[in-house]
């Protein structure tokens, strides 16, 4: 997330935003049918400026193709996709803090693991075949 507030005395605009975003989530998820929340979450992703729409749309794709047990929800405002009701797995688009590029961001739940030490965020500039091939191979192996 982004750093302090102009000040530098606590959270920025954007970060205020987003906790509060999730509260309202919070609330929300008690009484949403799954299919509710996958509609939200493209509702949430046909919001965002044209280049974070299309990398989020295609993630979108690739969840579905390469890990459709996951669900989708919001969580702080982006799209996630959850395992067991924990989020694994989200995208925070560049336009959301105000970034130079969206992450795609896994979550404990990923089964990642590599060793003592592995990337658990990715920045995508751009969703080239190689990239679509990366995040769907780090996809499956998330969703275990």
């Amino acid at each position: 997330m982004a750093g302090r507030d102009e000040q530098g005395t606590g959270f920025t605009d954007e970060e205020k935003a987003a906790v509060k975003e999730r509260a309202k989530e919070a609330r929300a998820a008690k009484k949403m049918t799954p299919e509710q929340a996958e509609a939200e979450v493209l509702a949430k992703i046909a919001e965002l400026p044209d280049d974070d729409r299309a990398i989020a749309e295609a993630i979108h794709r690739l969840v579905r193709e390469n890990a459709p047990e996951l669900t989708a929800r919001t969580w702080y405002g982006m799209p996630a996709y959850a395992k067991g009701g924990k989020v694994l797995a989200f995208y925070q688009p560049a336009s959301k803090f105000k970034a130079r590029y969206g992450t795609l961001g896994f979550n404990d739940p990923a089964a990642l693991d590599d060793g003592p030490m592995w990337a658990t965020t990715f920045a995508i500039t751009a969703l080239t075949p190689d990239v679509e091939a990366r995040v769907a191979d780090l996809l499956q192996r998330a969703a275990g």
